[in-house]
């Protein structure tokens, strides 16, 4: 099951989103923001077949 998770970039501050693959999952991994470019690591928890905790946090430089 994919959703659309709409998130503020922790950078930039634009609304962005992505669309996630809940059948997959709890995730952890690094995308780059569609405005900015800058690389967001972004954890999500999935219970059964629903989003259960997200969290997009910029990357220490």
């Amino acid at each position: 099951m994919e959703i659309e998770h709409f998130f503020t970039c922790p950078y930039c501050g634009e609304e962005i989103s992505f669309v996630l693959d809940l059948s997959a999952g709890s995730q952890s991994y690094i995308e780059d923001c569609e405005v900015c470019c800058r690389p967001i690591e972004i954890h999500y928890e999935v219970e059964g077949d629903e989003l259960s905790n997200f969290s997009a946090d910029a990357l220490d430089e």
